[in-house]
């Protein structure tokens, strides 16, 4: 389409999610409840991670900056979901939009590499326990988390340089509750061939090698837990990753859902329903999941309510 014939959006109008107005206020409390929940229960996970010395390890160091990329996962797209749901007005200015892209964008490939870090340090923990020291050195476990937040920032930066460049008709309504991608390029007047070839390759990538990694480290694993003579190892082993192994299953499982097998009809519901999956209920149960089950996490919880029960008497 030629140039003249392009008109430049100021702002998109994001439909949010696909429920009935007397509906609004029922779902607006369920959705800040659970974005309260998120953040209060990651930042416990923080706070319990750097106050206490026996956490002190590569598999919380990980946890802890997986409990922060949580919070800014939800932080980018479910403030925003509801300040529209609030004031009915669906607008984003389009400068708005683009960067809740990126920071989308980033924070879904971080935690991808994040929980990729994670595997692989349970696969050391449970395959090499007499080297696990001295694998997993504190300069190793900076570099993985300084890799992944280079390559996270890389991957969202050519996928969001790309979209600056492209025009946009007048139509300027997206379907979604934020800024998505895949529902932008719709709605562009240009040329958006290199745009997916790129979310298909280095995209694609992002979420397809990690997983490999991932799926390679509890292969090996499983084939260490499986020479395990006693029933009381094999529970050990299994406790050790079963946390990590939980939260990967329910955000590489919605994913999949999403990008694998995606909608035979046009409706948008699916992919709403999906994203909500694993942009606010994810990061939502990861403290839980985390915590629920770990002797560690537990005695430092409970370290920190008795000292605080203690100072206030």
């Amino acid at each position: 389409m030629r140039r003249e014939n392009q008109s430049s959006v100021s702002e998109f109008l994001l439909l949010g999610l696909p429920i009935r107005l007397e509906q609004q206020g029922t779902f607006f409390a369920l959705f800040l409840g659970m974005y309260l929940t998120t953040v209060l229960g990651n930042l416990l996970i923080i706070l319990l991670i750097r106050l206490d010395s026996r956490l002190h390890t590569p598999m919380y160091f990980f946890l802890s900056h997986l409990a922060l990329t949580d919070i800014s996962f939800s932080s980018v797209t479910v403030p925003k979901m509801l300040t529209n749901m609030q004031t009915q007005d669906p607008s984003i200015p389009y400068a708005e939009c683009i960067a809740q892209t990126y920071f989308f964008i980033f924070f879904a490939d971080l935690d991808n590499f994040l929980l990729t870090s994670m595997s692989y340090d349970r696969y050391v923990a449970i395959c090499h326990p007499l080297h696990y020291t001295s694998i997993m050195r504190e300069g190793l476990c900076m570099l993985l988390v300084a890799v992944s937040w280079i390559l996270s920032c890389a991957n969202a930066l050519s996928h969001t340089l790309l979209l600056s460049n492209l025009s946009f008709c007048a139509d300027n309504t997206i379907p979604h509750f934020f800024c998505d991608l895949g529902a932008l390029l719709k709605f562009s007047c240009s040329d958006t061939s290199l745009n997916e070839l790129v979310i298909y390759t280095a995209g694609g990538a992002v979420i397809t090698l990690p997983l490999i990694c991932i799926l390679i480290s509890y292969g090996r694993i499983g084939a260490t837990i499986l020479k395990v003579p006693s029933t009381k190892g094999v529970c050990k082993a299994l406790s050790t990753c079963g946390s990590h192994l939980s939260v990967v299953s329910l955000y590489y499982g919605t994913i999949i859902g999403l990008y694998v097998f995606p909608s035979s009809n046009n409706s948008s519901n699916k992919d709403i329903i999906a994203s909500v999956m694993y942009t606010v209920v994810t990061p939502l149960l990861n403290p839980f999941v985390y915590s629920l089950r770990n002797r560690d996490v537990n005695g430092a919880l409970e370290k920190l309510f008795t000292g605080a029960t203690v100072l206030s008497k």
